[in-house]
């Protein structure tokens, strides 16, 4: 491993987007489309096989000995949140990275072909669906979501366009079962619990999953110094009631680690004298948990039922999203401990609130997902960041795990690519 060429990929990669407010890398932008770009030339120097595929994910293949036989994959995502770090989803494909370039320094050649992708729109930042390009790869991508618009009222459906795709391809983008024979993703833990235990490695045993939903509130605008208090109705101060009920929802389900978050809330008409007659939220609830989930969503929809006749307002949800929690493969868990234990590393087990490529690839090929600490438990932060250390670990682990589940054939002479592009 070289860790000083990892750094300098990542610093290399975030310079797309960077800014003094963070880095905004947003799905099918330009910003991200240029970091793909410079993925590509890397793979390609590498004499990788790459290709971006209708999601817009970039896929660079290292062949094997055997190219009949199903390819190992290792990947994450490029895309960030608004104003975000450097290391969310974009350590994972840099790691990805480095793994192919020690096994060609060392001439190490597998049996099976070595894969690294980078998913497109794993983020939900821009247009509040997530994971677009690892669902496109296996075939449960909405037709309805190439409406949704971001803030700049571009539509998905646009951005796509934008970038050479057609949403109508997409489905184009779903691989069979027999191409894959795992896949692997390396991220930082976006929370404290490996620097409060004093681990380098945690071991996903499964992704909470979330449901999204999107709500409009309507009362009626009206003078705030002619308006009484008991007539008016008053769309804010509901959305603000719904949103500590989401609180105090999710706050009894503290045993299973569910959450509830309103992420976003936009009043009309805006103006101080003003009494608020719309406004929309946008909310988030996730849980491991499908009962502990759905108990806060009911919590929620019977507040809603209730509105009109507290506060004389109506409320709409005018699109929901629900994802399914999952299980990381069990017998690739059960090699990960061994290789910790081989290696020396400190490990615990420790399920992810936060969504993952993972959570999709799961569902048709043995995936597993580790994590490496984050320093304050910062994700989705321009300070977000990971010790070289824990990445040295992290990246050990991903380097043992490819090469157990590629088969090493021989250790041979140095493989220097084709350095034409």
């Amino acid at each position: 491993m070289n860790m000083e060429r990892v750094l300098q990929t990542l610093k290399t990669l975030n310079e797309f987007g960077v800014s003094e407010d963070g880095i905004s890398r947003l799905a099918y932008s330009c910003e991200e489309e240029k970091a793909k770009y410079y993925l590509i030339e890397q793979c390609t120097a590498l004499g990788m096989k790459t290709r971006i595929d209708p999601a817009g994910n970039v896929i660079s293949r290292l062949e094997g000995e055997d190219d009949s036989l199903p390819a190992v994959a290792i990947g994450s995502h490029l895309d960030t949140v608004y104003n975000g770090g450097k290391y969310d989803g974009t350590l994972g494909v840099v790691c990805g990275l480095e793994v192919i370039r020690a096994f060609m320094e060392e001439g190490i050649k597998t049996r099976h072909s070595i894969e690294l992708i980078a998913f497109a729109c794993e983020e939900s930042a821009r247009f509040n669906v997530s994971t677009i390009g690892s669902k496109a790869m296996i075939g449960d991508i909405k037709k309805d979501i190439f409406r949704i618009k971001d803030r700049e009222g571009i539509t998905l459906k646009e951005a796509l366009k934008r970038q050479n795709l057609d949403e109508k391809e997409l489905e184009k983008a779903n691989r069979i079962q027999s191409e894959l024979k795992s896949f692997f993703e390396l991220h930082i833990e976006q929370g404290m619990k490996l620097i409060e235990n004093k681990k380098n490695i945690g071991l996903v045993t499964g992704i909470a999953a979330p449901l999204r939903m999107g709500l409009k509130i309507t009362g009626k605008s009206s003078h705030s110094g002619t308006t009484g208090m008991k007539e008016r109705q008053d769309a804010l101060l509901a959305a603000s009631e719904l949103s500590l009920l989401i609180e105090a929802a999710a706050l009894k389900e503290s045993e299973y680690e569910t959450v509830g978050t309103v992420g976003t809330m936009e009043v009309y008409p805006g103006a101080i004298n003003v009494i608020p007659g719309l406004v929309k939220l946008k909310v988030d609830i996730r849980s491991s948990n499908i009962s502990s989930r759905n108990r806060v969503v009911q919590a929620l929809q019977k507040g809603i039922s209730q509105m009109k006749d507290n506060r004389g307002v109506s409320v709409q949800i005018e699109w929901m999203m629900e994802e399914s929690p999952v299980l990381m493969d069990k017998e690739l868990l059960k090699n990960n401990v061994l290789i910790c234990e081989r290696l020396g590393l400190d490990y615990m087990f420790l399920s992810s609130g936060a969504g993952h490529d993972s959570m999709n690839m799961s569902k048709r090929w043995p995936t597993s997902l580790i994590f490496v600490p984050s320093v304050q438990g910062l994700s989705h932060h321009p300070d977000e960041f990971t010790e070289l250390n824990d990445i040295e670990k992290g990246l050990s682990l991903l380097m043992e795990m490819t090469k157990e589940q590629a088969i090493v054939l021989m250790k041979g002479e140095k493989q220097h690519g084709n350095k034409s592009s």
